[in-house]
């Protein structure tokens, strides 16, 4: 007789390969048929709202695996508050505007930029930023991400442009906005106006000089014949444009004799100096504090011009003399120190940042290159002291990567200053995740200056404010602004630089100046910072399109970088607006750097592109190694990484197989077994896995998706792999297949899956709605993993006597397990239950393994458990962490049973069948 075929062995056509890059499209198609974002908003539709606000990736190419990161992580979040008892509606959304798609549209598209219309050059680049956001849709649904992708946000909507235009106009209405001549970031390259969020830093290598200054009026203090007040800088171009030369006024300052020539330096700079101007027999000649030499005149090393000394708190004594060269038209600070002392501020450098005729024999030269020119000057007129170079970090364009500079200019911009208390105090009443957040953000607005709003571009929303062409100054108001929302609406902004200003004004508006009716429009744009920034208003309170959303939204969720970018931008423009933050809660997560901690770079050849790791292994890994990641700090990633994420899915997967395999013949509606009914250790396996619900939900509802994700694997790989699954494989292969036994394993498998296929689902999002295919079913179950809820922990099971026991029961079974794999070791056995063991112990170790006999060879998976109430015997396995237990091993008694492979002394007693030990043979009759 075959008694392979007695045995109830797992069947399934759930596949062991996932095959997941072949697969994972079926299950696209199948949402996208059966409308599960639909469904899912349908089955949720009255519950509490939990709102994720997407921050719009920028349309400018594919996706990278920062992308990945981001947005599986806010899948995450969205899959499980939709499971949870919330109506999370999720709409993605796209940045759509700016300088980046005009260089791309430019350069991709062919456009003579000089050669066609405002209007025609605009329709090109809404082409192109249309384009990357059909290719990056397409890209964030093959990641298994689920969103209304039929109704996604995009900055360049009508509707969109008249609420942030909105948005601008009750700024402008509260005194927020004003147009000033000040100091900004620009780029020449890119020809514009950079915020402070759009800059980042690099190293550069700049030239490092010492320049004296002589003295033209010492107002009695400092004397003036060969007589210098010596400034450093790292921007000899500068220098054209300086007004001042700024002490501390509580600093201590020297004046340094060498030869014929007096140096003012501060005192704790004087021995740096001296080194690196190479002077010697140097002599202090003078002592003063900073304040006792305001107003000293200067003359300028190079330029027909004074240069005052003024004093500002700003001066350190990090480097340099304690002295600085101040030119208010190329530094913010000084700008605002020059301001006290009524400076000029001159800034004689154009927009591709080439010095103007203000800049005398300089003119015409790049800035940069005017370097050289500078320093031959000053050395040729001997103000040049010594020059070197330094390496620094460097303000860069954000989008050009090229090096930028101060560079003062009329531009529009945001008080800060109106709204700051008001933005530090909401940020107290926001949940930062993690809780530095918090630190970082406040310490931003607290020392932001004002927002430059403006840029010299074409690509964006036009900054809505006319101004008289009579007398010129601005008019924006509640008419002019609710107006042209309605012209942006039906027309959207490109009706700015369709139609001429006259046609723009409400009917009959008149300066209120001068009471002119003739108008000129602004030509620039707004920052696409505040776009973004808007979103809050043009999307959250957009019912008429959106009717699912609300206002505030409960999360937003970005990169760290953001908190001087889209969570500022975002907390500005709603502060400023409502007087609230914009969101309840804020989660940052780090960013991706290789194995060896490096940032990823294509010249080092360590960047993972995500759509070529989809095509290989499938989304599902991405989703993996995104849950097993700690995204507080940067994120490791590789190929390595991700063939290890390989094969953790690979057991996890393996694991549900396992149970799907052994309840091919259970209904689990006519074949449950009451808890009650249940053998001690199916009840236990029920407790841990109440164990896991309670933390994998308590990890969700703390964003600790790392948690998530090492509680699963830890629960199928220990709990039920080398525990639970390995006890029960007797009962479930060899017992009669209906009997209670058998039935009370497969309960327990049902109910392991039913919430391990619900608490994966946020994170393997194509396994689960597999996996679900293949589940037993209920009439009541839905045709998609999704559209059920979370597992809720069932009281019931949770019997802390019985954790405790078991506890214990572990600890003795690793002993047991030790002492087994050194039998192994020394060839004594071979598999384990080719093992006999026997147990000494005595007191409450002894007592529990008494209450536990009938069970023990089943626990411990061999053959024949032997118990003795006596002391250990030398040479048996122990425990340090276990008194008085000890175990021996030995060849089990009889012959191996073929059906069951036990080892028995009943077999080949029986006539009928010889080969199988009296408890198989009994099910064969039974059968």
């Amino acid at each position: 007789m075959d008694y392979g075929k007695t045995l109830n062995l797992p069947k399934t056509d759930f596949p062991m390969r996932g095959n997941l890059p072949e697969r994972e499209p079926e299950f696209l198609k199948f949402w996208d048929e059966n409308d599960i974002y639909g469904k899912v908003q349908q089955k949720n539709a009255g519950r509490p709202k939990f709102i994720l606000h997407d921050g719009p990736p920028y349309a400018n190419g594919h996706i990278h695996l920062g992308h990945v990161l981001n947005k599986v992580l806010k899948d995450m979040v969205v899959k499980y508050h939709s499971m949870a008892g919330y109506d999370s509606p999720y709409v993605p959304g796209w940045d759509t505007h700016g300088l980046p798609i005009e260089q791309q549209a430019i350069k991709n598209l062919g456009i003579n930029r000089q050669g066609v219309s405002t209007v025609e050059f605009r329709q090109r680049c809404k082409e192109y930023a249309i384009s990357f956001v059909n290719i990056q849709r397409d890209e964030f649904k093959r990641l298994g991400v689920r969103g209304q992708w039929d109704k996604p946000y995009m900055t360049l909507m009508p509707h969109f442009e008249a609420a942030q235009i909105g948005v601008f106009g009750e700024m402008a209405e509260k005194g927020y906005i004003y147009k000033g001549l000040k100091p900004v970031y620009w780029c020449s390259s890119c020809e514009t106006a950079l915020a402070e969020a759009e800059v980042e830093y690099h190293d550069k290598q700049s030239p490092s000089i010492y320049v004296r200054f002589p003295v033209k009026d010492g107002k009695g203090v400092l004397p003036e014949e060969n007589t210098y007040a010596v400034i450093w800088t790292t921007t000899p171009w500068t220098l054209i444009a300086n007004m001042a030369v700024c002490l501390h006024p509580d600093f201590d300052y020297v004046l340094l004799q060498a030869g014929e020539s007096k140096y003012l330096v501060a005192r704790e700079l004087s021995a740096s100096f001296i080194e690196a101007a190479g002077l010697d027999d140097v002599r202090v000649v003078g002592e003063y504090k900073g304040k006792d030499l305001e107003r000293v005149v200067c003359r300028h090393p190079f330029v027909e011009r004074d240069s005052l000394v003024i004093l500002g708190d700003h001066v350190t004594l990090e480097a340099g003399t304690g002295c600085v060269h101040t030119a208010p038209g190329h530094g913010h600070e000084d700008f605002l120190v020059s301001k006290n002392y009524d400076l000029p501020i001159l800034s004689p450098v154009d927009a591709r940042g080439k010095f103007t005729d203000e800049a005398g024999g300089f003119a015409g030269l790049h800035y940069n290159d005017a370097n050289k020119g500078i320093m031959e000057t000053l050395h040729n007129d001997g103000h040049l002291l010594r020059e070197g170079t330094i390496r620094h970090q460097y303000p860069h364009c954000w989008r050009c990567k090229k090096p930028v500079f101060f560079r003062a200019t009329e531009q529009w911009f945001a008080s800060v200053e109106g709204f700051r208390q008001a933005a530090l105090d909401a940020i107290k009443e926001v949940k930062w995740i993690p809780a530095w957040g918090e630190e970082r953000i406040h310490n931003m607005v607290a020392n932001r200056g004002d927002w430059c709003v403006s840029r010299q571009r074409t690509w964006g929303v036009p900054i809505p404010i006319f101004y008289c062409g009579d007398c010129g100054k601005p008019v924006i108001n509640k008419e002019t602004i609710s107006h042209l929302q309605g012209l942006f609406r039906e027309h959207g902004s490109d009706v700015w630089f369709a139609r001429e200003a006259a046609d723009l004004v409400p009917p009959g508006l008149k300066c209120p100046d001068c009471g002119s009716g003739s108008f000129i429009k602004e030509t620039d744009i707004m920052d696409v910072w505040f776009d973004s920034g808007s979103s809050h208003m043009g999307v959250l309170r957009a019912a008429e399109v959106w009717p699912d959303l609300a206002w505030p939204a409960d999360l937003y969720l970005e990169g760290s970088d953001q908190h001087r970018g889209w969570f500022n931008s975002s907390l500005s423009t709603s502060v400023a607006v409502t007087g609230k933050a914009p969101y309840r809660a804020v989660l940052t997560h780090g960013f991706l750097v290789d194995e060896q901690g490096r940032k990823m770079s294509k010249s080092l050849g360590n960047v993972v592109d995500p759509l070529k790791v989809i095509k290989q292994m499938g989304a599902d890994i991405l989703r993996l190694w995104v849950s097993s990641a700690d995204y507080r700090g940067d994120l490791a990633v590789s190929n390595s990484i991700l063939k290890q994420t390989s094969e953790a899915y690979r057991k996890i997967r393996n694991t549900g197989r396992f149970l799907l395999g052994n309840i091919y013949d259970f209904d689990p509606v006519k074949d449950r077994v009451a808890y009650a009914d249940m053998q001690e250790m199916d009840r236990w396996a029920l407790l841990r896995l109440q164990r896991l619900i309670e933390k994998v939900l308590s990890a969700y509802r703390d964003y600790e998706y790392h948690t998530v994700y090492h509680a699963i694997h830890n629960f199928c790989t220990v709990d039920m792999s080398a525990l639970y699954l390995d006890m029960i494989k007797d009962r479930l292969y060899t017992f009669v297949p209906a009997s209670t036994e058998r039935r009370s394993a497969q309960t327990v498998l049902y109910h392991v899956l039913q919430a391990l296929v619900r608490l994966l689902t946020p994170v393997l999002a194509f396994t689960t709605e597999e996996i679900w295919r293949y589940i037993p079913k209920t009439p009541d179950d839905p045709i998609s993993v999704q559209l059920t809820d979370m597992p809720a922990v069932d009281d019931e099971y949770l019997d802390a006597e019985l954790e405790q026991k078991w506890n214990r029961l572990l600890e003795l079974r690793a002993v047991v397990t030790r002492a087994l794999e050194t039998a192994r070791q020394e060839k004594k056995i071979g598999n384990s239950l080719e093992a006999e063991v026997e147990l000494y112990s005595r007191g409450e170790v002894y007592d529990l393994l008494l209450s536990m006999e009938k069970d023990l060879s089943v626990i411990f998976i061999v053959s024949g458990v032997k118990l003795y109430s006596a002391g250990v015997p030398e040479g048996a396995a122990v425990s340090e962490d276990i008194k008085d237990f000890g175990v021996t091993v030995k060849k089990a008694a009889g012959e191996k049973c073929e059906r069951c492979w036990m080892y028995n002394q009943g077999v080949g007693r029986g006539a009928e069948h010889p080969a199988l030990c009296p408890r198989c043979a009994g099910v064969i009759k039974e059968l």
